[in-house]
């Protein structure tokens, strides 16, 4: 029986003097075992159990040059993803793919608030970029290294497969809507655009407009309504409604560009004593799983965001394995009429 290292752990070097063959051997039964027969690749595995050998995933990602990891470029620091739902939601589809695929999942956000200082210390073998635009730097440099990429959010961009939403029509359908109720005060609680995702472009960009084809068709514009553009979370979202809530005339209904800003606003609403949707309207956008049994229930927007993680890692792992043929899918939305809205009280 062959004896353990004593005082470190036991290397190939070991098993292979153990096991009477080569260390070429030791790494072709771990790595390509249809270059050795199947007996030593037995008799090589056997002796490194026995010895508590096994080989490095550092030393595999060298010499394969794979790491079997997809990385997801975030717009946002860590904290703030973690604190949004919907990132939940579409890393649990990208994160079946992995499962489905073998593949590990790196969670990559800016690094010194540069999502282009992430990209060269990201170990994957390639990324779902989120939210960034198709000019920026990032791309450019994902595309300078070789590196097979997939944009999310992004506008459409001919030599990447992208996925997106229908998110203008969605907007205009959920304002619409609320027109048809008979709101004309609206106030919109907008997505803070930051530093990271180029202004006003993607699916807020896109939301935007639909609420301006909605607001058109009644014969308003962007300048009749209030406009707030926050970080998503809730507390953003509370702190806002209670400044739209003090501007004259005060709103009858909220439009919310995400689920989670919405539930923020009816916290403010219940605190200053305003009746949800008695005295004011709420919507959002997503359709999140709490917007179901929120009180009251959110009528929202619903994307299929679990559906965009999987198809994303579906396009992505396609693309890494050479397959790609720059595909573009956009993803349908559809109106759900919950409890938190209703005629205006005139």
């Amino acid at each position: 029986m062959p004896s353990k290292r004593v005082g470190g752990k036991p290397t190939s070097s070991d098993v292979a003097k153990a096991a009477g063959v080569s260390r070429s051997a030791v790494s072709f039964a771990f790595n390509n075992p249809h270059r050795i027969s199947s007996a030593t690749r037995e008799r090589i595995l056997s002796v490194a159990g026995e010895l508590g050998y096994t080989p490095s995933p550092l030393a595999k990602m060298l010499q394969s040059g794979a790491t079997h990891s997809i990385g997801v470029l975030l717009p946002q620091k860590l904290a703030q993803v973690l604190e949004n739902p919907y990132y939940a939601r579409f890393l649990m589809g990208v994160g079946q793919v992995c499962d489905q695929e073998g593949y590990t999942l790196l969670l990559s956000p800016p690094l010194q608030d540069s999502v282009l200082r992430a990209i060269p210390v990201a170990a994957a073998d390639g990324f779902i970029v989120c939210g960034l635009q198709t000019e920026g730097a990032e791309v450019a440099e994902l595309e300078r290294r070789g590196v097979p990429f997939v944009l999310i959010d992004s506008d459409h961009y001919e030599n990447a497969p992208s996925v997106e939403v229908d998110d203008r029509g969605g907007a205009r359908e959920v304002t619409r809507y609320l027109l048809e109720l008979g709101h004309r005060r609206l106030a919109v609680l907008s997505i803070d655009p930051g530093p990271v995702t180029g202004g006003r472009r993607g699916p807020l960009g896109r939301r935007l407009a639909g609420i301006a084809d909605a607001l058109a068709t009644a014969g308003l514009g962007m300048d009749d309504v209030a406009l707030a553009e926050v970080p998503v979370s809730r507390t953003e979202g509370y702190r806002a409604a209670r400044e739209l809530m003090a501007r004259e005339p005060r709103p009858t209904a909220i439009l919310a560009l995400s689920d989670v800003l919405a539930y923020g606003a009816v916290d403010a609403l219940h605190e200053l004593g305003l009746d949800v949707p008695g005295a004011v309207s709420v919507t959002g956008f997503d359709d999140l799983a709490e917007s179901a049994w929120f009180r009251p229930r959110l009528t929202t927007v619903r994307q299929a965001i679990v559906t965009k993680g999987r198809t994303a890692a579906d396009f992505l792992i396609s693309a890494i394995r050479g397959e790609d043929q720059h595909p573009r899918q956009v993803l349908g939305t559809t109106l759900i009429v919950r409890d938190s809205t209703a005629k205006p009280v005139m």
